[in-house]
């Protein structure tokens, strides 16, 4: 049986894996945080089948200590702070656990066992002003947030590793992937949750910063099957991984008001509050190659995610969608 470590493993995208490897046969083992024990709701369902350990990217004793006893066969780094407007307000912190931490975690697997397979995502936030458009593989960075700046800095330690030590480093540059597990602090989930109260009557209305802003939305857990593919390669390799769309946020609110039969116009407000110190160019996923290695092809797109998010919220209230 191959076995997996998740760390973040009940974030949305860890506990989305799990979800996929459990059903692919793997043993699985999860790290949380002791701070996350009363947070586990996206997990919930599968606790009974998973092993949890606790840990801490900033504690690198922690994962020494996780991975000699696990010995697994993959790695995947689902843990880190990956809010890019957040970043701004805590910028060392996402220099040390979502930069260093990334070097900590392939030397401790590099003097344990470099058999191991790691998998790294990092973030279309990397290309910030790109200046072509769509980003591909070896498309410049130019990180402009704290959150993507880290990023880069882990993309970097992957390629060491995997160039110096001749290690299975893999890495996925994902660009925005969304789902009902977001929570309310990244924009599309505190759309279709304000949306989802608004149609409730339990809220007046939605503020939101710059609406104009352009982003290639896709789905969870097609990003983590993605990932896993990438992993089952004869060879490791780095991918973007995306829908190839770019949709701004006015279509997103004006899309899941649709699908309540509400006027955003009578609820919706910008504020500068919401606005970044440095916003990205227009980002938009250029897919070819990622598509010619295993196949990859998103099958849920805009419209389709938006209705998704926007089911479950209504359900969760118990409101009617018309």
């Amino acid at each position: 049986m191959t076995k997996a470590l998740i760390l973040g493993v009940n974030g949305q995208d860890g506990s989305y894996l799990a979800e996929i490897l459990l059903e692919k046969g793997y043993e699985v083992h999860g790290v949380i945080r002791r701070s996350a024990t009363g947070n586990t709701q996206n997990i919930d369902p599968i606790l009974d089948r998973i092993q949890l350990h606790y840990g801490d990217l900033a504690d690198p004793i922690s994962l020494y200590n996780i991975i000699s006893q696990t010995r697994p066969h993959e790695i995947y780094n689902e843990a880190d702070q990956d809010h890019a407007g957040i970043s701004f307000m805590i910028p060392a912190y996402n220099f040390d656990v979502t930069g260093a931490a990334v070097g900590r975690l392939l030397e401790i697997v590099r003097q344990i066992d470099t058999s191991i397979k790691f998998f790294q995502p990092v973030t279309s936030n990397m290309f910030g002003l790109a200046t072509v458009c769509p980003q591909n593989e070896q498309t410049l960075f130019n990180p402009m947030n704290p959150y993507a700046c880290a990023k880069v800095f882990a993309h970097s330690l992957c390629h060491m590793y995997r160039q110096a030590f001749k290690m299975f480093v893999s890495v996925g540059i994902f660009y925005n992937h969304e789902s009902p597990r977001r929570t309310e602090s990244y924009v599309t989930r505190k759309i279709t949750r304000s949306v989802a109260k608004i149609k409730a009557g339990m809220q007046d209305k939605l503020v939101l910063g710059d609406l104009s802003a352009h982003i290639d939305w896709g789905y969870s857990k097609e990003y983590m099957e993605a990932a896993w593919q990438i992993m089952q390669l004869d060879h490791p390799d780095t991918f973007v991984i995306g829908t190839g769309e770019a949709h701004s946020v006015k279509e997103f609110v004006d899309e899941a008001f649709a699908y309540t039969g509400l006027d955003p116009q009578k609820y919706v407000e910008s504020s500068q509050q919401f606005f970044r110190p440095a916003q990205n160019s227009i980002l938009r996923a250029d897919i070819t190659k990622a598509r010619e290695a295993f196949g990859f092809d998103p099958q849920i797109k805009f419209k389709e995610l938006v209705a998704i998010m926007m089911e479950h919220d209504l359900n969760d209230l118990n409101v009617k969608r018309g």
